[in-house]
């Protein structure tokens, strides 16, 4: 039996067809037929149902791929163990638009002289997303907010809570966040999406009126607009040397103040969890060394 063919028994699990298996793995989809074909032959038995569109894994298939985890686990476990401290392989991450101006680049950066081998390939999207992602199997992880909800087979680990600051001109009047707020216009982060269901809760609760804004699809559109008077924000303050541009008055939102939760998102029993890791350890170290 060939390991590559357990390994693509399971991402055609993990992504649902055979077509999107073969573009996840670098294959052709006819390449991923004959390896489910050569993999029914050794093992003398149907593994799809091939009456639908796509075919489905029946009741076989279903319980050969729980083992062929456990054994691709194994194998990657036993490579991992000979390698001593080295990390090697492709490693797909999502990451949400802060993150990537954010933490992300210098742990990339010590990563690159540290573990030579460990290649990362980074995608960018909205939390909610990332994370389903990482479910399906299209990304290996994710750094996103931390979801109010985790899905079944997720695995979730906290990087850094951010504080939420209200940012607004630096001649804008006001003593507090809601005199702030309800000065100007507000702009809203759109990309803020898990985090954001936790300022609109607070606004409401407290009752603060924010006069309508633009709506921008990164952080450093939000932070300019308001460096340049066109109107309010809420936004983290991220552990970078400069958070925000001048120009910018901040203020805790909140009190106490409210935070975000960062941190890192995998598949509970992921076969790259060694290199989640590596890059995990790394995010603390850094985000540790500027405390």
């Amino acid at each position: 039996m060939d390991l590559r063919h357990l390994k693509t028994l399971i991402a055609i699990a993990e992504h649902r067809s055979f077509a999107a298996a073969a573009d996840a793995i670098g294959l052709t989809q006819s390449a991923v037929s004959l390896h489910i074909k050569a993999l029914e032959e050794d093992l003398q038995t149907v593994l799809f149902d091939r009456s639908t569109r796509p075919p489905l894994l029946n009741a076989q298939g279903i319980a050969l791929v729980e083992r062929a985890r456990e054994i691709v686990g194994l194998c990657d476990g036993l490579t991992d163990s000979l390698r001593g401290d080295r990390v090697a392989g492709i490693l797909e991450l999502g990451a949400v638009p802060t993150a990537l101006t954010g933490m992300l680049p210098a742990a990339l950066v010590a990563l690159q002289g540290a573990q030579p081998e460990l290649r990362i390939r980074v995608s960018n999207g909205l939390s909610n997303e990332l994370a389903d992602d990482v479910r399906k199997g299209a990304l290996d992880a994710a750094i996103v907010s931390e979801p109010t909800q985790l899905a079944a087979g997720l695995s979730w680990h906290p990087v850094i809570q951010e504080p939420l600051m209200v940012i607004a001109p630096a001649d804008t009047p006001g003593g507090n966040d809601r005199e702030l707020l309800e000065a100007l216009p507000f702009i809203r982060f759109k990309r803020f999406a898990w985090a954001g269901r936790l300022i609109d809760t607070h606004l409401r609760e407290r009752g603060i009126h924010l006069l309508p804004g633009m709506e921008m699809d990164s952080l450093e559109a939000v932070a300019a607009m308001v460096a340049h008077g066109l109107g309010v924000s809420i936004a983290p303050q991220r552990a970078i040397a400069e958070p925000f541009p001048a120009g910018v008055q901040t203020f805790p939102f909140g009190e106490p103040p409210l935070t975000r939760g960062v941190g890192i998102v995998e598949r509970t029993e992921s076969p790259k969890t060694d290199m989640v890791r590596t890059l995990y350890d790394e995010l603390l170290r850094l985000n540790k060394s500027r405390r």
